[in-house]
């Protein structure tokens, strides 16, 4: 494996527990959406030259979601600085300065295929990971008014991933593959399907679902056959950052026709001050207050990739509304909250602070993003953000609670 090492960080640390990160990425290779597609659907999602630059043309619409979809060059690792290790402080607002061109960097086979990503692991110190698809989150919005297009082409993802990464790699690398509701048959039969080939989580969109009958919340009791399904397995519910489709909200007040972007999504001075759109906070609220997580007690969530910022004000929500009209709920809602997510601390500076709103260390993750810019190029540099914590928090966070979920107990120990 070559390695820039000046672009890629290996760590000389010593921690004295595992590490069990929440966010690593797959970049996928060319062709990870198109080699199992079935014959009648051959053409949905294809490379195209445009202006001497590949891109990826979903149901013939070139799409800009990842600018690069063959990832020959790539952003380096954290280039966005946000690792809260080094600033001591949440960054937010914009991620570089406007008009400077982000650092790249030509791709490692590490970032590609398992061995080598293995290996890579090894020297920045991280013991496991889940293994999160990248170009892959673009297809369910890119498919949303064709159900039966969406469920091909994410059951052909899913047989890419498990021949070139398995869902289980040396019991290191572990591969989130992808669930759509979009059918609720087919969720069924793509459930069992990756479950049967050692999946212990999977990914699911967090957005309402596109099927044949609308848009609809995937915490719905018409899809309970599907959780019923999911809670007797065991598997757990990765709900990874991607395109919720929110951009039409933004679309529609400026009049114009935009895909969501990882660069910009609007007027800037429209964006700063117009309400918030946020998917994972509506997720939320739709497995809390349409009683998903009532009627299923034994599912976890794994909200992964975003921004810690929404934790302390989504809490005081849920004990604010609690407090007036209790009579909403079966129970408090926080309670709810409590058990059933498990919180990815990304850029979080004052991990002891959510301790002190009552969330319980064995409920919160670190994980690094890497190798994605906004993520952290050194991820074992937030056990320093960790290090006032008791031990046995320390422990949980940087991967004794994901080690207990994924069934590693013996590695969970503080």
């Amino acid at each position: 494996m070559s390695t820039d090492e000046n672009l890629i960080y290996v760590s000389d640390r010593s921690l004295p527990y595992p590490v069990f990160d929440a966010d690593n990425h797959m970049y996928e290779h060319q062709g990870a959406l198109t080699k199992f597609l079935p014959p009648e659907y051959e053409g949905l999602v294809k490379y195209v030259e445009v202006n001497g630059r590949t891109k990826l043309a979903i149901r013939d619409r070139i799409t800009d979601f990842i600018p690069n979809p063959t990832f020959a060059r790539v952003a380096v690792p954290g280039v966005y600085g946000l690792d809260v290790s080094k600033t001591g402080k949440a960054v937010y607002g914009d991620l570089i300065p406007r008009g400077e061109r982000v650092r790249s960097m030509p791709s490692v086979d590490a970032f590609f295929d398992p061995e080598p990503r293995l290996e890579l692991m090894k020297d920045m110190g991280i013991d496991r990971t889940l293994l999160w698809p990248t170009l892959a989150n673009s297809l369910e919005e890119r498919l949303a008014t064709d159900p039966d297009a969406a469920c091909a082409a994410i059951h052909a993802v899913n047989q890419w991933m498990h021949e070139h990464w398995s869902f289980n790699y040396a019991d290191a690398i572990f591969a989130t593959p992808i669930i759509t509701l979009a059918k609720l048959d087919a969720a069924l039969a793509e459930l069992m399907y990756v479950a049967e080939r050692g999946a212990k989580i999977f990914l699911i969109r967090v957005a309402p679902v596109p099927t044949w009958k609308g848009m609809r919340s995937f915490a719905l009791p018409e899809f309970d056959p599907f959780w019923a399904l999911v809670q007797e397995l065991g598997l757990l519910v990765g709900m990874h950052a991607g395109d919720p489709g929110y951009t039409r909200y933004i679309n529609e007040w400026e009049g114009v026709e935009r895909e969501f972007s990882f660069g910009s999504v609007g007027n800037p001075g429209f964006v700063a001050l117009m309400s918030e759109k946020n998917a994972l906070i509506d997720g939320m609220a739709s497995i809390i207050g349409h009683g998903l997580a009532i009627r299923f007690p034994d599912l976890k969530f794994l909200p992964v990739e975003y921004s810690s910022s929404w934790i302390r004000p989504f809490v005081a929500k849920l004990q604010r509304t609690y407090e007036r009209s209790p009579v909403m709920f079966d129970e408090d809602p926080f309670e709810t909250f409590k058990r059933a997510m498990y919180i990815h601390t990304f850029h979080e500076p004052d991990p002891q602070g959510l301790l002190d709103l009552g969330l319980a260390a064995d409920h919160l993750m670190f994980g690094s993003d890497f190798p994605h810019p906004e993520g952290m190029a050194d991820p074992l540099a937030y056990s320093e953000v960790v290090e006032e914590l008791s031990p046995s928090e320390q422990a949980l966070i940087m991967g004794g609670t994901l080690s207990r979920l994924m069934g590693f107990e013996e590695s969970a120990a503080a």
